[in-house]
């Protein structure tokens, strides 16, 4: 091993021991495959794509997802789109929280939401999944419902019948054109959770 493979097995070392409460599960559920993207369901891959961008981090492919991470006030944050389609979206949660030792007070769950408003904004402690397929599968494998998730309002304007349909749909031109101050709100409330923890996250950040 030369000098400079060395130096980066200890830099690497240091990285793997990082203290576990310091440690934040962010995970955005959506489902892979072009046909979905910018759909409202994918809410929370659009938004983890946002906040990577913003700190200026890539995803690369991983074991069930794609992940990336950025560091903020001694706290490491891993971003993970789980690439195991929405109703599976447990396994890839359950697999990321083992492998990186976070414990279940540090995860946190971005999904959408049809009984709020477009672009308001709840977090919760614990709760029911809502009839969203993505959580019940995540409360199902984690065998819990006490875990931190942001709810991302996507509207419920469609037809009697036609929520498939709405959820898989393209955002409006409207919507388009405020989201991405909606997605500035979930970076921000994503690094408050991490420092100042929900209780006072959800007090700063939940909207009407």
């Amino acid at each position: 091993m030369n000098l400079i493979n060395f130096i980066k097995s200890l830099f690497n070392s240091k990285k793997e021991n990082i203290d576990p409460m310091k440690k934040y599960l962010i995970v955005g559920l959506g489902n892979i495959g072009e046909k979905y993207k910018n759909t409202r369901h994918n809410i929370g891959f659009k938004a983890l794509n946002y906040i990577a961008d913003k700190e200026e981090v890539s995803f690369s492919t991983q074991k069930l997802g794609d992940l990336t991470s950025f560091k903020f006030k001694g706290r490491t944050f891993f971003l993970l789109k789980p690439n195991t389609f929405m109703n599976l979206s447990g396994k890839a949660v359950k697999y990321w929280m083992t492998k990186e030792k976070i414990p279940l007070e540090n995860i946190l769950i971005i999904s959408d939401d049809l009984n709020l408003p477009f672009g308001a904004l709840r977090m919760k402690p614990k709760g029911s999944d809502g009839g969203h397929n993505g959580l019940k599968d995540i409360n199902a494998i984690l065998n819990t419902q006490q875990y931190t998730r942001i709810r991302f309002g996507v509207g419920n304007k469609f037809a009697k019948g036609r929520q498939v349909d709405y959820v898989l749909g393209k955002w409006s031109d409207e919507e388009l054109q405020s989201i991405t101050e909606k997605l500035e709100r979930v970076h921000t409330a994503v690094k408050s959770f991490g420092t100042a923890g929900t209780g006072r996250t959800m007090n700063l950040f939940n909207t009407k």
